[in-house]
């Protein structure tokens, strides 16, 4: 082939590389959902919702589920999702990186607004706390995911930090994994002791089955954090606004009202572990950032790192002064 239709050939694919294409829009809605289970328990769980919503937005929805907290972060970075429930932890880093923003959050069925982090043990084994904080590096323990409230951050915060404590020092072996696969772990002993939540707990008793009965049957609780806030919904900035009204409209109507229809949404809500969702906004994660930062905190004094600890008061202020502005009328 002659060499200068070779080049211009070359220079036209190029310049047909470059050129920004409009990508199609997606029909679907994508919704992810917190890994803190397995999927295939959450699918069971969620389908009813996702089908009610689909029904009621004239579109389909689909679920996106993510191995771990990162992957529900990136997809919404990448627009792969449009919103999502979080953990307050993996939320607030979808704000952040994601252009996120909190719309929703769930409510407790208890009644009791929100949850506890906790440490277990298997139950007979004679594992105390003060066993696991005495950092023999004898024990098989099991953190959550990085990017999971109650599995990591708050533990570190609230129970390794103020101690001086490094687990990838202090233990024999640290794992990281959801709640459900920590729980089952502990039970089954092949792990002394990890972190899991009062949520997931509660979630699995709800199961009502011998394998869930028999499995917090086997294990007992030996610390418990402060009281966490309940679950972020995140929904991308940049969505339409008509489709946020519609979403809206949906989420705070589902399961009100004394009808027949609304008593079954309701019993839907119950399976994912929620009352009627309520609106929320960006400043539900004041809480988390101020467990995120008096952590930091903690280890900068540890370490005596003055910058750090600047840094860490400075974020803490700066957390005072937006929920001071909240209140102000």
């Amino acid at each position: 082939m002659n060499r200068r239709i070779i080049l211009a050939l070359a220079a036209t694919l190029a310049l047909a590389a470059c050129s920004p294409s409009k990508q199609p829009e997606r029909k679907e809605l994508v919704f992810s959902i917190l890994s803190a289970e397995s999927q295939a328990s959450a699918e069971a769980d969620w389908a009813p919702f996702l089908a009610d919503m689909s029904k009621a937005l004239g579109r389909p929805v689909k679920a996106f589920y993510g191995s771990n907290y990162t992957a529900l972060i990136e997809a919404m970075r990448f627009k792969q999702t449009d919103l999502g429930w979080f953990t307050n932890q993996s939320g607030l880093e979808a704000v952040r990186r994601g252009n996120g923003e909190v719309f929703a959050r769930s409510v407790n069925p208890s009644g009791v607004d929100g949850y506890e982090a906790v440490v277990i043990v298997k139950k007979g084994s004679g594992l105390t706390l003060d066993k696991i904080l005495a950092c023999g590096k004898t024990i098989n323990f099991g953190m959550g995911d990085a990017k999971s409230t109650s599995g990591t951050l708050a533990p570190m915060t609230f129970l390794f930090a103020p101690r001086k404590i490094d687990p990838s020092t202090c233990f024999k072996t640290v794992r990281s994994a959801n709640h459900e696969t920590n729980l089952f772990s502990v039970a089954g002993g092949m792990l002394d002791a990890a972190t899991n939540n009062t949520a997931s707990m509660d979630r699995l008793r709800l199961l009502n089955t011998d394998v869930a009965k028999t499995t917090l049957g086997n294990v007992e609780i030996v610390w418990r954090s402060p009281r966490i806030p309940e679950d972020p919904l995140v929904w991308r900035k940049d969505l339409d606004p008509a489709l946020k009204k519609q979403l809206a409209d949906f989420m705070f109507g589902y399961g009100v009202g004394d009808t027949p229809e609304a008593a079954r949404q309701r019993a839907i809500l119950e399976q994912i572990q929620t009352k009627p969702f309520v609106p929320a906004d960006d400043s539900h994660l004041l809480p988390v950032r101020e467990m995120e930062a008096t952590g930091q905190l903690i280890e900068a004094r540890n370490r005596k790192d003055a910058a750090a600890e600047a840094k860490a008061q400075a974020a803490l202020a700066e957390i005072a002064r937006e929920r001071a502005a909240l209140t102000r009328p």
